[in-house]
Formats: C-alpha cells, structure tokens, sequence
C-alpha cells in the first residue's frame, strides 16, 4: 500500500465510497464516526503538523516515527482511513492468494475469522484488531492498543476492525462481539489483499 500524503501540507479527509454498510454499520454511526472523529483527528493532526519536523512526510512515515499527541492524532487518522477504505455496500469475495496465505497461517478462513473476533472482543480498553504480514509474509493478528498501528512494529497491516466504542456504540450499544461478526459481512476482500 502507498503512503498517504499530504497535500500542500495538509492532510485530506477522506471521502467515504458508500453512503450505507446496510445492516452491519448504521448510516448514523458512520456520519459520527467518519464525519466527526476522523474528521476531529485529521484537524487535529493538520494543527499540529507546522514546525513539528514532519511537514511533507507520508502519514505511515510520521506514525513509524512521532510521539505524544501528534501520533495519537496520525496513527488515529491512518487507522481510520484504512477501516474506511476496506468496506464495501457491494463487497467482493476474497481472492485465492490471500485465501492461500490465511489457510496456510490459521488453517481456514473460519479459523482465521474466529481467532481475528476473539482478540477483538478481548481487547480491554479502546484499540484496534489487525491483521498484517510480517517481514517473511507469514500472517499475524494483533490488538492495538488507542492509536498504534502496526507499521511501528515493522509489520504491513492488511485488515483492521476498530473496537473503540465509538465505531459501535448507537448500533450495538455494549455488543461488541455482535458488532465484530456483523463487519465480515461489508469486507471487501481485494482491498484487502491489495495491500500485501
């Protein structure tokens, strides 16, 4: 996947390719999720940018290397695009090469999809469930915690369910489990695989 950049210094908001995910994700939690809380943490991360030292960088470059509020604000930024860009209200399935390397890493997609739930619903706290190639391509899932994302552990993110309240909250209210099995419904699976 290529870096996001800025544009004349400044981070663009992204553009949501879907109005609806029917009935895994509400038009009303996308309206606050995506045009509030992305939109908070793409001002905030354009605010604080000027004189930070990472004016002109990808947003990737500047998570792998800021600190304190201005990687809260990027990692936050970038994990959102990434949750956004990954759905679809007409999904497509998923192709043979990745449905290759999850058979050969979890033993099935089931397996792979049970394991990626349980650490969702398991994360204490607010955060992030990914799933990202490690330097050797083997496949891995991991929790991250506010706004970390794995690039800042040398791995490439292919996949993530946001498990922060905010992205399920008016819909499932304290259901997070529900919420998690809903989103494989809305996966568009060749984005996914075209980020390996």
């Amino acid at each position: 996947m290529n870096d996001i950049m800025p544009v004349d210094g400044q981070f663009q908001m992204m553009i949501l390719p879907y109005a609806t995910l029917g009935d895994a994700i509400s038009q009303q939690t996308l309206a606050f999720h995506h045009g509030k809380h992305l939109k908070t943490y793409v001002d905030n991360l354009n605010k604080a940018l000027p004189g930070s030292g990472f004016e002109g960088l990808g947003l990737r470059e500047v998570v792998r290397k800021a600190q304190g509020g201005l990687f809260n604000n990027a990692g936050q930024v970038l994990n959102h695009t990434m949750y956004f860009e990954q759905f679809s209200a007409t999904p497509r399935p998923m192709g043979e090469k990745l449905r290759t390397l999850i058979e050969r890493d979890f033993g099935s997609v089931e397996a792979f999809k049970t394991e990626f739930q349980q650490k969702g619903a398991s994360l204490f706290g607010s955060g992030w469930v990914w799933l990202s190639a490690d330097n050797s391509g083997k496949l891995v899932i991991t929790q991250q915690r506010n706004a970390e994302n794995p690039v800042t552990d040398g791995l490439q993110p292919l996949l993530t369910f946001d498990v922060w309240e905010h992205a399920y909250y008016l819909d499932y209210q304290n259901r997070r489990a529900d919420y998690l099995a809903a989103l494989w419904q809305v996966v568009d699976w060749p984005v996914v695989e075209g980020r390996l």
